[in-house]
């Protein structure tokens, strides 16, 4: 399943998922290293994805901010 169609949450416990096999000990040390860059690779995006949101909920609150100020309402 590519990142694309996968949730926010789905991703991380992929991720989760993997830091559980490399750390069970029991995968090839091969395995392990592709896993981890899998991993990395997945929390980099996901770290991009929640810098976005965080973005995102800055600019509604401030929005709502500006309109409650405008609208002569205090906070």
């Amino acid at each position: 399943m590519s990142d694309e169609r996968e949730t926010f949450e789905q991703r991380l416990s992929r991720v989760q998922a993997m830091i559980d096999g490399i750390e069970g000990g029991k995968m090839l040390l091969e395995d392990a290293v592709k896993s981890y860059e899998e991993g990395m690779k997945t929390l980099d995006g996901l770290d991009r994805e929640l810098s976005e949101m965080k973005r995102r909920i800055t600019v509604l609150q401030g929005d709502r901010e500006t309109e409650m100020k405008l609208n002569g309402e205090d906070e």
